[in-house]
């Protein structure tokens, strides 16, 4: 096998959108439902902060709704743009800071589901963004944020490994934590991603950078955004009808904040 030279994995759209977009449904269906559960008013307009390579817009979009998103890296936004321009929808993607921007018409709802928020290192940037969210949203609108929390009670999850195929193409992906520093409020880990296509093999490493969040922190930093309420906690098995208690060993969160 040969190696790569290590880049930032956002440079490999193609590759990114397998590894975080083959097990895309359970969300897509959750999502719908939540829309139609906690929205006041129909949902028509979506947005997406973070949105990497639209795995989830483009799919809002095929149903019928008016669906956007911004990413920092411009190589996911050029693939998304891509992608909607191939199915004759609109290209609505942009390159922006989802610390840093505003929007000319407010959304009725809007989601990160994949620890995207996590990448923001530092409170300011965190509190910016919860900010900017809210203005970006009608009222009785919602925002959708999914993230691992750092539990209190019991082993946090530091090693995850998982596979995906589409095609000819197959990528076995190991995410590893090797340095957590709750004081700092900071974790770090390498991805690695087996790539296999009919005439190679390698593997593109990255390291990755997390802030972290044990419970009370995200309740206080959400406290710190007025205009939103937490309606709702739910886990990545994303059932719609089985919300939870977070608890002192809860890791994995999907908060349904609301525009009050």
């Amino acid at each position: 096998m040969t190696n790569d030279k290590p880049r930032n994995l956002y440079d490999y759209p193609r590759y990114y959108d397998l590894v975080f977009g083959s097990d895309w449904k359970p969300e897509f269906h959750f999502l719908h439902q939540a829309f139609a559960k906690y929205v006041r008013g129909e949902v028509k307009r979506v947005f997406e902060p973070a949105c990497g390579t639209g795995r989830l817009l483009f799919r809002f979009a095929r149903a019928g709704l008016d669906s956007w998103g911004l990413d920092l890296n411009p190589h996911a936004v050029d693939y998304c743009n891509r992608r909607l321009k191939n199915y004759r929808l609109p290209e609505t993607a942009w390159v922006g800071n989802m610390a840093d921007f505003t929007v000319k018409k407010k959304f009725d709802a809007a989601f990160n589901t994949i620890n995207s928020f996590r990448h923001l290192l530092s409170e300011a940037d965190a509190l910016a963004h919860l900010q900017c969210m809210a203005e970006s949203l009608k009222r009785g609108g919602i925002y959708v944020l999914g993230l691992h929390l750092a539990p209190l009670e019991g082993e946090p999850i530091t090693e995850e490994r998982w596979g995906a195929r589409r095609g000819n193409l197959a990528i076995n992906t190991h995410l590893a934590t090797f340095d957590l520093d709750l004081k700092k409020r900071t974790e770090r880990c390498t991805m690695t991603m087996l790539v296999y296509t009919p005439t190679q093999q390698f593997q593109i490493v990255d390291e990755l950078v997390f802030r972290t969040y044990t419970a009370a922190q995200m309740r206080k930093l959400i406290t710190a955004v007025p205009e939103f309420e937490i309606a709702d906690v739910y886990d990545f098995s994303y059932r719609i009808k089985r919300p939870i208690t977070i608890g002192p060993d809860t890791q994995d969160v999907v908060l349904i904040l609301r525009k009050k």
